[in-house]
């Protein structure tokens, strides 16, 4: 199923950008939301590492493009043995994503 581009899609796209910048900015140049260590903010963020491929996908856009120190801070998470466990599989849930909207499209 190729993802269709519509005037909700678009605007969707442009809020979500807009959000990923604006966590971008506060990540800022920082090896981690709070310096050098994995802290509480970054455990409440990395999950949403695995939406990216979704996002990427429906939007037609590079999230390392527009935010490369953000994707750069979500590869240093994805390091930890402890992250990598606890996220699922971008691809398995790109593909849930698509279950859902064929279903609930009825």
């Amino acid at each position: 199923m190729d993802p269709v581009i519509g005037e909700e899609q678009v605007s969707g796209k442009k809020e979500v950008l807009r959000i990923l910048k604006l966590v971008e900015g506060q990540l800022g140049d920082k090896t981690f939301f709070g310096g050098d260590n994995l802290g509480i903010v970054d455990i409440t963020l990395i999950p949403f590492y695995s939406r990216f491929y979704t996002w990427e996908t429906f939007g037609k856009f590079s999230i390392e493009e527009e935010c490369p120190n953000l994707v750069a801070w979500a590869k240093r998470c994805s390091q930890k043995e402890s992250v990598v466990k606890s996220l699922p599989d971008p691809i398995k849930m790109y593909e849930f994503i698509l279950y859902l909207n064929k279903h609930l499209a009825k």
